[in-house]
């Protein structure tokens, strides 16, 4: 009878602590019997430059001697996020970047858009007829994001791109681990107003409709564990039922010699 009872426990422990398939599955319709509506584009805010933010900025004209003075060592467009970081402009803890000739621009809180205009308008204030047809280019120096907790590879990553949502972020940190809650993922976000933090479930498909689907830049990610990892019986069925099987044979064995 003590056996029988040892076995149904072993049996209890396997299956509570295995992470079910449909926990790991990344979007999932979970109400199949309805029809799912097409996804249509997530509203986003534009991004706020906030301080220690890099920009490249990128100033041409048809005579390109008019600008020479105004250009880095080499083209940003053509740069790693290592080299931008060097030859992009910080915005200081006052919000300003220093430029060449233009000295001080105050950008803090502005848009990518509103930067370049900021840019161009005091180009054309100081240096500048309109008919020299000056073009300015402003872009962030990479999109900067945290990812910590159950991942592959967490730390800060730099991707080369205008737009990320939370999948792309998650697949170049080397996915989430077996052990991580996919249906818990933490966003926390910078604001002029403070902090927030907000939940998305990855395993659900509703999860495309949220406004934390898309990332900011210098958003931090964190993936909480799953139950299944304090517990450390195993991330698979075959690992629990191995360390499970183990700990019962060494009670029922201690058991055994006891009661000789």
């Amino acid at each position: 009878m003590a056996k029988l009872l040892l076995y149904l426990l072993a049996i209890i422990c396997l299956f509570s602590s295995c992470v079910p398939t449909k926990d790991l599955i990344y979007l999932q319709n979970k109400y199949p019997d309805e029809a799912v509506a097409p996804m249509t584009a997530v509203p986003l805010k534009p991004y706020r430059l906030q301080v220690n933010d890099i920009v490249s900025v990128e100033i041409k004209a048809i005579d390109s001697k008019l600008v020479e003075m105004f250009k880095t060592s080499e083209a940003t467009s053509t740069q790693s996020a290592e080299t931008l970081y060097f030859n992009g402009y910080t915005i200081d803890d006052h919000g300003n970047i220093r430029i060449p000739l233009l000295n001080e621009i105050n950008i803090l809180g502005l848009t990518v858009a509103e930067a370049r205009q900021a840019i161009e308008k005091q180009l054309l204030a100081e240096y500048f007829k309109v008919t020299a047809n000056i073009f300015v280019s402003v872009k962030l120096a990479g999109f900067r994001y945290t990812i910590n907790g159950e991942i592959q590879s967490p730390g800060t990553k730099t991707l080369l791109q205008d737009k990320v949502n939370i999948l792309e972020a998650v697949a170049n940190a080397g996915d989430i681990t077996v052990t991580g809650d996919r249906k818990n993922v933490a966003v926390i976000r910078q604001f002029p107003h403070g902090t927030e933090i907000h939940n998305i479930d990855l395993t659900d498909i509703n999860a495309m409709k949220s406004p934390y689907y898309y990332l900011q830049p210098n958003d931090y990610v964190y993936i909480k564990p799953l139950p299944q990892k304090t517990w450390g019986t195993g991330t698979t069925g075959l690992q629990s039922f191995t360390t499970i099987i183990s700990a019962l044979t060494l009670v029922t064995t201690t058991i055994l010699l006891l009661t000789r």
